[in-house]
């Protein structure tokens, strides 16, 4: 995945409630006895491994006790915020790519990890891996992983129905007939992710016209026309039952996320969109080797562009943490120890850390539905999503903009113009 970046260095400008350097405990080169807390979110596979892993940690540096917390995505994001405002987040952190802005937008609302080198060994990353954590010049966070979402289907379902896995969206579209006359649905998009819907619209708009949703420097490159086509694009895949409606997901799923809802685990659902690091927990509610990873779309033209690629999340050190050596062993330990990348395997997406990835391939792990994924997103020209896009209220507006459309509360001009505004007016307000 290392060969699909596009060298940025996100050098943000924004205000921040930064740390000043006096309120900082600088590294002293040695390793002392403390309890750090290390707080991450995801589905129960990756709950499992990173147990396992700090087990082994806690074995192996018995004076140096790591603490879990734990939960899915949900609401995890409003609770990291609520703890970072009082001062009580967790000395290490797992992070998504757009706290980068609201929590650290000088760089100083995470600890410099490049003042850690004591401890902490960044030699397996490539510049691109680091330039994606870096911002105002310090280097607030290492990518763990980088990837792509892509689409992943019921191979069962798919066999019954003597269905092939869509390459194109005329495919796609084609299919919401043959799983309709049987109660069935080929995909949905999970709305409980946040902009998943909405994320598949902005592909295919990207790939029909070349242009970029939102760049590295905030800036909008959809016209309002542009945002019409996406939410056209969506409700097409309502009407013709490729996907569920909100008021069907909502009325049958309630506030479940997609991999746990009796609909895809029974298979009424017969495909997802999702990161290639977060899989495994749609992998895990079916049996073994059912899931399988299917074509990523393209145009009639045989045009595969506008598919995103990202850092799929990264670790942070608290600006506050009285122990900055220890956590940064303690990252080197996730990124770079060979038993415990044996442990964690792809549960965060293939490793960044050269070294981790070395490993995994000698021992054959490197393998499965995110290997697969990455290896279809290698010989596709791509699109390095903008922190700015998965902002949590940017999120907001795509998620109320979908809604309106399938609901039928406003026609998808309408939409589009006020989304256009919502857009424009939040972007230049926190550039």
């Amino acid at each position: 995945m290392k060969k699909l970046l596009i060298p940025v260095m996100c050098i943000f400008t924004l205000y921040s409630c930064g740390k000043t350097d006096s309120s900082i405990t600088l590294p002293d080169g040695s390793l002392d006895k403390c309890t750090l807390r290390f707080s991450w979110w995801g589905g129960d596979d990756r709950h499992e491994s990173t147990l396992e892993a700090i087990e082994l940690w806690n074995s192996i540096h018995s004076d140096i006790t790591i603490k879990a917390e734990y939960g899915g995505w949900d609401g995890w994001s409003e609770k990291v915020n609520t703890q970072i405002s009082s001062g009580t987040e967790a000395d290490i952190m797992q992070i998504n790519y757009d706290w980068l802005i609201t929590l650290s937008a000088d760089g100083t609302g995470f600890y410099d990890l490049s003042t850690l080198d004591d401890f902490l060994d960044l030699s397996g990353f490539s510049d691109d891996i680091i330039s994606f954590g870096t911002v105002n010049n310090h280097l607030n966070a290492i990518a763990v992983s980088v990837s792509g979402r892509g689409l992943f289907y019921n191979s069962e379902v798919f066999e019954r129905l003597n269905a092939d896995y869509p390459s194109t969206w005329d495919e796609l579209s084609e299919l919401g007939k043959t799983f309709g006359e049987n109660g069935l649905y080929p995909l949905d998009l999970d709305i409980q992710s946040g902009g998943t819907a909405w994320y598949l619209a902005v592909v295919y708009v990207q790939q029909t016209t070349g242009k970029t949703f939102i760049d590295m420097n905030g800036n909008l490159g959809f016209s309002v026309d542009d945002l019409k086509t996406a939410l056209d694009f969506y409700k097409q895949l309502e009407d013709n039952h490729v996907i569920r409606n909100v008021r069907t997901r909502t009325d049958e799923d309630g506030n479940a996320a997609l991999y746990q809802s009796p609909e895809f685990i029974d298979g009424n659902i017969a495909g997802v969109l999702e990161w290639g690091s977060a899989v495994g927990k749609y992998e895990s509610v079916l049996e073994d080797g059912v899931l399988e990873a299917g074509p990523f779309l393209k145009d009639n033209n045989g045009n595969s562009g506008g598919w995103f690629v990202k850092p799929s999340l990264l670790y942070a050190v608290s600006a506050n943490t009285k122990y900055p050596d220890e956590a940064g062993a303690f990252i080197d330990f996730l990124l770079n120890n060979e038993e415990c990348a044996d442990i964690l395997g792809t549960s965060r997406g293939i490793p960044a850390s050269r070294y981790a990835e070395e490993r995994l391939e000698s021992t054959g792990k490197l393998a499965g539905l995110v290997q697969q994924n990455d290896e279809m997103l290698e010989s596709m020209e791509t699109v390095t999503v903008s922190p700015y896009m998965e902002l949590a209220r940017m999120k907001e507006f795509y998620n109320e903009a979908i809604e309106k459309v399938s609901y039928e509360l406003a026609d998808t001009y309408e939409t589009a113009q006020e989304l256009y505004e919502n857009i424009t007016h939040y972007l230049e307000s926190i550039k």
